[in-house]
C-alpha cells in the first residue's frame, strides 16, 4: 500500500496593521536591551503650523438708492436756499407792510330780550382799512369773519365784503354784525351793570383771508388775523356810541 501522504491545510495569515500614532502622541516602548535595563524611546512630537488667512477686503458699493437719496436731499437744500434768497431779495426791494385797521364808529341798532330769554344784538361797525404798500395790492377774499365779544361772550358776528385795495389806498367799510345769545337775561344784566361805570370793554376780532398782488402777479393766499380792543361809554340803541379807547393788533397767518 502506498505511503500515506501528509495532509497540508492552508493557513490564512492576516497581516498586522501598523500602529498609527495620532499627531502629538508619545510612543512608549517596553523593549529591554541586554543588560537588564529598559530603554525608553524618545517621544516624537509633530509640530503643526497654522497659517491665518486674512479675510478679503470688503468691496465698496454705493447702491442706486443711496445715490438717489443723496441727490434728492441736496436738491431740496438747494431749492430751499434759492427760495430763501428770493424771498429775502423781494423783502428788501418791496419792503412789505401790514395793512392798518381802525374802528371809527360803532352803533347798536338792536338790543332786545326775547320771550325765550335769549338776547338779540345787532351792531353797525365802521372800519377804515389802509394799505401802506407802494407796490403791493390786496384782494379781500370770501370767507372773512368779524365778531364782537364782551369778555368771553360772543355778542354778534358778520363778514367783510370782497373787494380789491390798491397801493397806498384807504377804504372805509360799513359792516353789519348780528347775533343771538341764549343766556340773554344774565348777559343783559351784566351789560347794564357795566354801563353804569361808563366803560364797557368790547373786543372786535377779525379773521380775513386775502391774496397779495405784486404788480400784475397774484400771489398766494394768507390770512390777516387780529383784535381791536375797545372801550365804549354806552350800549344805548339807535345812538352813536363814543369810543373812549381803541387798540388794534394784527398779524399774518399762512
Amino acid at each position: 500500500m502506498a505511503a500515506d501522504y501528509q495532509r497540508i491545510h492552508p493557513v490564512v495569515v492576516v497581516p498586522k496593521s501598523p500602529l498609527r500614532t495620532p499627531p502629538g502622541s508619545i510612543l512608549r516602548s517596553n523593549k529591554v536591551e541586554p543588560g537588564g535595563q529598559a530603554q525608553h524611546q524618545i517621544p516624537l512630537r509633530r509640530n503643526v503650523t497654522f497659517s491665518v488667512v486674512p479675510p478679503p477686503p470688503p468691496i465698496k458699493k454705493r447702491s442706486c438708492l443711496c445715490k438717489c437719496i443723496c441727490w434728492t436731499i441736496s436738491l431740496l437744500i438747494l431749492l430751499l436756499f434759492i427760495l430763501g434768497a428770493t424771498i429775502g431779495i423781494l423783502y428788501l426791494v418791496l419792503q412789505p407792510k401790514l395793512p392798518k385797521y381802525s374802528v371809527d364808529n360803532l352803533r347798536i341798532t338792536d338790543l332786545t330780550l326775547n320771550f325765550d330769554l335769549s338776547l338779540y344784538v345787532r351792531f353797525n361797525v365802521q372800519i377804515t382799512a389802509y394799505n401802506p404798500n407802494k407796490n403791493i395790492g390786496i384782494y379781500y377774499e370770501k370767507g372773512s369773519h368779524l365778531s364782537v365779544w364782551y369778555k368771553d361772550t360772543n355778542l354778534c358776528q358778520g363778514s367783510i365784503p370782497r373787494f380789491y385795495q390798491g397801493y397806498q389806498n384807504k377804504t372805509v367799510l360799513n359792516v353789519t354784525l348780528s347775533g343771538q345769545n341764549q343766556y340773554g337775561r344774565t348777559l343783559l344784566e351784566a351789560l347794564q351793570e357795566q354801563q353804569q361805570t361808563g366803560r364797557i370793554p368790547l373786543d372786535l376780532k377779525i379773521n380775513e383771508p386775502v391774496s397779495i398782488k405784486l404788480k400784475t402777479l397774484k400771489l398766494m393766499k394768507v390770512k390777516i388775523v387780529g383784535t381791536c380792543k375797545l372801550i365804549v361809554d354806552s350800549l344805548s340803541t339807535n345812538s352813536i356810541i363814543s369810543i373812549k379807547a381803541s387798540t388794534c393788533n394784527f398779524g399774518i397767518k399762512l
